[in-house]
C-alpha cells in the first residue's frame, strides 16, 4: 500500500521544541486523515536541527464511499427547525428526505447522505498546507514579505505519496513562497547539496549519506555511548544529564564527541559551580575520576567531522570554558569576602510581589514563622531564627544572580565557610526542597522548620490576595509548595496539624489525595477518612494506610458488607420513623437473644477499643479493633430479625446498628469506600 513522506525542512530549530514538534506534525496529520476516512498501518515523526518529518505507511489509495443516514425533525415541525436540518444535510429541498415512523414519537423526516471516496492524494494536498499553517509552535516567525508562519525561516517541502514499486508522485501545495516538491537537503556543511528524495527508506538513506542522523534518539545514543567509551580510555565516567543530553541531540545532525580539559585550580570552585557553568555556557558534559572527584575534562559534541581532528574546536571551547570559569571563580570569591548577613538588608530592594512586598518582607514573615514551627519539630528555635534570616541572602550575591539555578545551593557554600553552624548552613540549602517528586525531603528539625515556613508563607500569602492556582495555571507553584509539605511531614513521620483557613485546608486536602494515590492508594479510602477540618496529614495518610490493609483481609471486606448492610436498614427505617436512633440507650423489653448480645458486646468492646488506639496514634490497632466486630455482626444477621414485631426489640436493633455505624465511623466514614 501507498505511504507519505512528508519533510518541512527550516533554519535551525530550537532544541527544546522538537521533540514535541515531531509528535505535534504526526497527531496533526494522522488525525486528518482519519477524519477523511483514511485508515493506516502505522506513522513515525522525527526532528533535526533543521528538518521535521514524517512517515504514514499503508495508507489506501482513496478514501471509501460513505452513506449516512442524518435524523432531522419531526413532520410538520417549525420551517426553522427544516431549514438547519436541510443544511446540515446538504439538502435542497425536503422533498429529497425520506419520512420514518416510530410508535412514541411519530413521524420524523430522515436525509440519506451518500458521498463518494476522494484521491488520497487530493486528501494530502488539502489537509497539509492547513497543518502547516495552524502548526502549535510555542513561538514563530514570519520571514521575508511572505505571511507564512514558523518556528523558523522554511526553506523546503517534500511531500510525495506512493507504492514501493511505483514511482512515487508529488503531493503539490503551497505554503507561503514553497511549492512542495521531492527535494531536500544533507549537513549544512559535510553536504550541503540538494538531495532528490521518493519514499521514506531512500529518504533516510540518503540523510545519512549526507551525513545526517534523521533519528533524535539515535543521535541521544550515539552521545552518550562515544562519551562513554572516551571517559572510560581516560579513567573517568560521565557524569550523567539526561536533559542536557536530550538537549544536544537536539543541536547536531551528524554528532562527534571530543574530549577537552580545563585548569585544575578552578576545582577550588565548588563543582556544582564549576557543572553549572560548563553545562549553562558551552552544552559540555563533565567527568568524574575513580574517586568520584570532579575531574578537569569535559566533553563536547561537535557537528562536523573536522579535518584536523577536532583541535581547533576543542581548544576554542577551552578558551571559552576557561573564561567562564574564570569569571566564576571571581564571583565566588567576591561574594565569599563578604558576610552572607550583609546580604539581607539588600532583599529591601527586591518586590517579591506586588501585594505581598518585598523579599526582605518575606524573610522577616519566614523568621517568625520558623521559630514558632521549630518547638513543634524539635528544632533550635535560634538556628531556625538564624537559618531562616540567611535564607534568600544569597539572592543578592553574584554567583546566584549569574546562575539563579544555584540559589539555596551558594548559600550553604557561603554559610559553612563563614562559620556559620552546619544544622544553619544545611537549611539554608534544603529550605527549598522538594523541588519536584525525586527531589530530596529536609530531614533535619532546622532545616524542616525553616523549609514548612517558607511554604506556609508562600501559600498563606498567595491565598490572603486570592491568587490560587485555577486549572492548569499555578504560576507560583503553589501546588508544588503544599504537596512539598506533605511530603516534608509525611516523610519525617511530623504530627503538624495545618493551622490555615478552611479554603487553604481544602487545597491541602486535595494535594494530598494526588499524593497518596501516586503512592498507590485508593481515592475512595483517602475520601473517607478525610473531613472537612482534617488538618492533620501524617494522621491522615496514617488511617489510609490501615484501612487499606484491614480491607485487604476476608475480615475487613465482610465487616464492610455488614456494615453496608446495617447502614441501608437503618438509613430506610430511620426515614420510615422520622426519626434517628444514633446515641440512644437501650429500653427494657425482652431479654436480647445470644447473636444480638454478643454483637452488643462486641461494639462497646469495639468502641472502647478503637477510642484508646486512635488517642494514642495506633491506627493499625484501631482497624484490627475493628476487624473482630466481624464474627459478631455475621451471626447477627444471620440470626436475628432486625424489624421486629415487638416495638421494643426493634427499636433496640435499630439502636445497635447506630452504635456499630458510630463505632466504625471513628477511623473512617464506610459509606464513601467503593466496590
Amino acid at each position: 500500500m501507498p505511504e507519505l513522506l512528508l519533510e518541512l525542512f527550516s533554519e535551525e530549530i530550537p532544541a527544546r521544541f522538537q521533540r514535541r514538534a515531531a509528535e505535534d506534525l504526526k497527531k496533526a496529520v494522522t488525525n486528518g486523515l482519519v477524519e477523511a476516512g483514511l485508515l493506516y498501518e502505522g506513522a513515525k515523526a522525527f526532528a533535526t536541527p533543521r528538518r521535521l518529518a514524517l512517515t504514514v505507511t499503508g495508507l489506501p489509495p482513496r478514501s471509501p464511499d460513505t452513506r449516512e443516514e442524518k435524523k432531522g425533525p419531526r413532520v410538520g415541525a417549525p420551517q426553522a427547525a427544516i431549514d438547519g436540518f436541510l443544511k446540515s444535510a446538504g439538502l435542497v429541498s425536503i422533498s429529497e428526505a425520506k419520512v420514518e415512523s416510530d410508535p412514541k414519537k411519530g413521524e420524523f423526516y430522515v436525509a440519506v447522505v451518500e458521498r463518494k471516496g476522494e484521491e488520497t492524494q487530493r486528501i494530502l494536498s488539502q489537509l497539509l498546507p492547513k497543518v502547516i499553517a495552524e502548526f502549535p509552535w510555542p513561538k514563530s516567525m514570519r520571514w521575508g514579505s511572505g505571511r507564512t508562519q514558523w518556528v523558523r525561516p522554511m526553506r523546503a517541502i517534500t511531500a510525495t505519496f506512493g507504492t514501493e514499486n511505483d514511482e512515487p508522485e508529488v503531493i503539490h501545495f503551497g505554503a507561503g513562497d514553497l511549492e512542495s516538491g521531492q527535494t531536500t537537503y544533507g549537513h549544512r556543511f559535510l553536504a550541503p547539496e540538494a538531495i532528490k528524495v521518493r519514499r521514506f527508506d531512500d529518504y533516510v538513506t540518503s540523510l545519512e549519506r549526507a551525513k545526517v542522523v534523521l533519528d533524535l534518539d539515535r543521535r541521544r545514543d550515539i552521545i552518550k555511548s562515544d562519551a562513554e567509551h572516551l571517559a572510560f580510555a581516560q579513567g573517568l565516567t560521565v557524569i550523567e544529564d539526561e536533559g542536557l543530553l536530550e538537549e544536544v541531540a537536539g543541536l547536531v545532525e551528524w554528532p562527534v564527541v571530543m574530549m577537552g580539559s580545563f585548569d585544575p585550580d578552578f576545582l577550588e570552585v565548588p563543582e556544582e559551580v564549576i557543572i553549572t557553568t560548563i553545562r549553562a555556557n558551552q552544552k559540555c558534559f563533565c567527568l568524574r575520576d575513580a574517586s568520584g572527584r570532579l575531574a578537569p575534562k569535559f566533553l563536547l559534541t561537535a557537528n562536523t567531522i573536522a579535518k584536523d581532528g577536532g583541535e581547533m574546536i576543542v581548544a576554542g571551547n577551552e578558551r571559552v570554558i576557561r573564561a567562564r570559569l574564570s569569571d566564576a571563580k571571581f564571583f565566588y570569591e567576591t561574594d565569599l569576602a563578604v558576610p552572607l548577613a550583609t546580604g539581607v538588608p539588600r532583599l529591601a530592594q527586591t518586590v517579591f510581589h506586588a501585594k505581598l512586598g518585598t523579599q526582605l518582607e518575606r524573610v522577616n514573615r519566614i523568621e517568625k514563622l520558623a521559630v514558632e514551627i521549630a518547638s513543634v519539630v524539635g528544632a533550635d528555635p535560634e538556628e531556625a531564627r538564624r537559618a531562616a534570616r540567611l535564607a534568600k541572602a544569597d539572592l543578592v550575591t553574584q554567583m546566584v544572580g549569574e546562575f539563579p539555578e544555584l540559589q539555596g545551593l551558594m548559600g550553604r557554600y557561603y554559610a559553612e565557610r563563614q562559620g556559620e553552624s552546619r544544622a544553619v548552613a544545611n537549611a539554608i540549602e534544603m529550605h527549598y526542597k522538594p523541588l519536584g517528586p525525586t527531589d530530596k525531603v529536609p530531614n533535619e528539625p532546622v532545616a524542616i522548620a525553616v523549609a514548612l515556613a517558607d511554604k506556609l508563607d508562600l501559600l498563606k500569602g498567595f491565598w490572603a490576595i486570592d491568587e490560587k492556582p485555577t486549572g492548569s495555571r499555578d504560576p507560583f507553584a503553589l501546588r508544588r509548595a503544599a504537596l512539598g509539605v506533605i511530603r516534608i511531614i509525611t516523610e519525617n513521620g511530623l504530627r503538624f496539624p495545618l493551622d490555615v483557613e478552611p479554603d487553604l485546608l481544602s487545597f491541602f486536602h486535595d494535594r494530598l489525595k494526588v499524593s497518596l494515590r501516586d503512592a498507590g492508594a485508593r481515592y475512595d479510602l483517602v475520601d473517607a477518612v478525610i473531613s472537612a477540618d482534617s488538618n492533620d496529614v501524617l494522621q491522615i495518610t496514617q488511617r489510609v494506610e490501615a484501612l487499606s490493609d484491614l480491607l485487604g483481609t476476608e475480615d475487613g471486606r465482610n465487616l464492610l458488607a455488614g456494615y453496608r448492610r446495617a447502614v441501608n436498614i437503618l438509613v430506610a427505617e430511620e426515614k420510615k420513623d422520622g426519626r434517628s436512633y444514633a446515641g440512644e440507650d437501650f429500653e427494657g423489653g425482652a431479654e436480647p437473644v445470644a447473636e444480638e448480645f454478643e454483637l452488643r458486646r462486641g461494639v462497646a468492646q469495639a468502641w472502647s477499643d478503637v477510642s484508646a488506639r486512635i488517642a494514642a496514634d495506633d491506627y493499625k490497632g484501631a482497624m484490627t479493633a475493628l476487624g473482630r466486630l466481624r464474627g459478631p455482626v455475621d451471626a447477627f444477621f444471620e440470626a436475628v430479625l432486625v424489624n421486629d414485631p415487638d416495638p421494643v426489640v426493634r427499636g433496640n436493633r435499630l439502636k445497635l446498628l447506630a452504635r456499630l455505624r458510630d463505632t466504625m465511623h471513628l477511623v473512617a466514614d464506610f459509606s464513601k469506600i467503593a466496590g
